[in-house]
């Protein structure tokens, strides 16, 4: 049986396969169109995964959309009438995306696949969100927490799911929301705004922020915000305006207790972040104010997310807690969750955002609405497209790129290992690429983390992005424990898919300093041979030849593109940074001299 999960139309638009339970194939538009939170209708997406399970539309058994489009559209004109007439501009950009775009997916869906009306279905966006986060755990049990912007009505569920492996006795229980304009993942977003990043894009810089700041001014973000015991929540209304407005999150009362928003073309530093220019008296003064504010509004998210958790497992009495929505990408808060709360452990599905929602809502029909058994345990990310050596080879012979082949990939290996211990970046493309936003080792640029400034090198001269932006360590699994203060991390899913900020060791926090974010934690990915044997092969080797089995990881791509795919898009990145090796496939390509 195949089914087709698909999200689309409001950010980061994906497609997943699922083949009699297993996941054939699944990705985000983005990596195909190379437009970054590419939202469109995933046309790409769809056809590479049909062609990766060698399948045409009209064989598909369900097509299955991650939300229900109608009750979308009933939640907006609700709003737009009740905050009428503030809300006209809004009204009028919403319903011309809708009438132009989501009003009519049934039949794009038609048209671009060939399948009957009965055969397209449409799973609410939260319980696409608990199934892609259920279904794709190793549990036959737990609590289920989501938590994003909004999706028809709904912001934030708590639940519990079952299944009986092999039996197909499955369920999902939904049994608390909190519904728009009451949203967590909005006030986020607003403060998002605020500090001069995008919407749906930016949050994770201001995670990035947050350690060079102190958290003064939570008594102030608590203004907006009521957070209960119970774990409901609820927002003052009176500083926001996404209730009644396409392009504006917050209003001039908010700025009215925040100050003026920070331009998001002005430098970020601060005397942490780069003592160097602690001289710039009022650039730093105002930075440290951000950061301050930063810093705020994550001490305040994360205690949202922990009064929710903890009021989940009072409700449950489970031990295990599954989680997805776009806050269950704050790896910062996850950490906290698993440390500060009674659950023992915790799954979080890679792809934690709307794009999961493709997964979910095909995994929703598979095993709620077929009743069909349990087989998924994702364990790895690596559902994307891959290229064969001949590929990689017909690229870089059409287009003059000179290269050097290895039969034997360990010499291979010990090759860019060489390199890495010599300084050298270099750009890792192998595989099948990763699904979801994080770059676990196929897609990736590795460099030393033993020097500081190797941070500021990747940054500045690789990436070209702003020089507080941290790196993940990535660390074979069996020997994490002697470098994070994460109890039994080898044991936890999260730290797989780098869902998790640590704290180093006090003992540690030298010897991996380009990967030690401010305050002596890191964003750690584990690695066994199992899942990437190339992967964890550079890592071990480099330990072997240093010491230390880290290497420092972000993902293949420049500041404002996808994530590579495909040879062409390694090249292109390749040539336009300062990456010094390009281990593709079996080949090394290296800047010409």
């Amino acid at each position: 049986m195949d089914i087709l999960g698909v999200s689309c139309f409001y950010h980061d638009s994906a497609v997943a396969l699922l083949r009699d339970g297993e996941l054939v194939a699944a990705t985000m538009e983005e990596r195909l169109s190379r437009k970054k939170h590419d939202s469109g209708f995933p046309a790409r997406a769809i056809d590479f995964c049909l062609e990766r399970g060698g399948i045409q539309g009209p064989d598909l058994d369900y097509v299955v959309f991650y939300e229900k489009p109608m009750v979308k559209v009933g939640r907006i004109l609700q709003t737009a009438l009740g905050t009428f007439p503030r809300s006209w501009d809004f009204w009028r950009e919403a319903v011309t995306a809708y009438v132009g775009e989501k009003f009519w997916i049934k039949s794009l869906l038609q048209h671009h696949l060939g399948v009957r009306p009965d055969q397209i279905l449409f799973c609410d966006h939260h319980m696409s969100h608990a199934a892609s986060a259920f279904f794709a755990s190793p549990y036959d049990e737990a609590a289920v927490l989501t938590a994003d912007g909004v999706g028809e009505w709904t912001t934030a569920t708590m639940g519990h799911a079952t299944a009986n492996w092999g039996q197909g006795e499955n369920k999902i229980d939904l049994f608390w929301e909190q519904r728009f304009p009451h949203s967590l993942g909005l006030l986020y977003s607003a403060f998002t705004a605020f500090l001069g990043f995008r919407v749906n894009n930016g949050e994770y810089k201001v995670m990035g922020m947050s350690p060079y700041g102190e958290p003064t001014y939570v008594d102030k973000v608590k203004k907006l915000i009521t957070i209960n015991d119970d774990g409901s929540f609820y927002l003052n209304m009176d500083y926001f305006s996404y209730q009644h407005s396409a392009t504006h999150s917050y209003n001039g009362r908010f700025t009215g207790l925040f100050g003026e928003p920070r331009v998001h073309s002005d430098e970020f530093f601060t005397a942490k972040s780069d003592p160097s220019r602690a001289g710039e008296t009022e650039a730093v003064r105002r930075n440290q104010y951000y950061a301050d504010i930063a810093r705020s509004i994550q001490v305040v998210t994360e205690e949202a997310l922990l009064a929710m958790v903890n009021a989940l497992y009072e409700k449950t009495g489970s031990k295990r807690l599954v989680m997805a929505g776009g806050l269950a990408l704050n790896s910062v808060a996850n950490y906290k969750l698993l440390t500060q709360t009674p659950f023992e452990e915790i799954y979080i599905q890679p792809a934690a955002g709307d794009d999961g929602g493709a997964l979910g809502a095909a995994l929703w029909a598979y095993h709620i609405v077929l009743g069909q058994p349990r087989k998924l345990v994702m364990d790895h990310a690596f559902y994307g497209q891959d290229y064969t050596d001949d590929q990689i080879q017909t690229f870089l012979d059409g287009s003059g790129i000179p290269y050097q082949y290895f039969d034997d990939d360990d010499a291979l290996i010990d090759r860019v290992v060489d390199e890495i211990v010599s300084q050298k970046v270099v750009g890792l493309f192998q595989g099948r690429y990763e699904w979801g936003p994080r770059a676990l080792g196929n897609r990736s640029i590795l460099a030393d983390p033993r020097r500081a400034e190797m941070k500021d090198i990747v940054n500045t001269k690789i990436k070209f992005r702003e020089p507080f932006r941290p790196f993940a360590p990535v660390v074979l699994h069996e020997r994490a424990a002697e470098f994070f203060d994460f109890p039994n991390v080898e044991q936890h899913m999260p730290p797989r898919f780098m869902l998790m900020v640590s704290p180093v060791k006090p003992d540690k926090l030298d010897v991996a300093q380009a990967t030690t974010h401010e305050g002596g934690t890191g964003r750690l990915q584990i690695i066994d041979r199992d899942t990437n044997p190339r992967y964890y092969e550079l890592v071990r080797r480099f330990g072997d030849a240093t010491g230390v089995p880290i290497l420092l990881n972000t993902s293949f791509n420049l500041r404002g593109e996808p994530i590579v795919g495909s040879p062409a898009d390694a090249w292109k990145t390749f040539s336009n940074s300062g990456i010094d090796w390009l281990m593709i496939g079996h080949f090394l390509v290296g800047k010409p001299s």
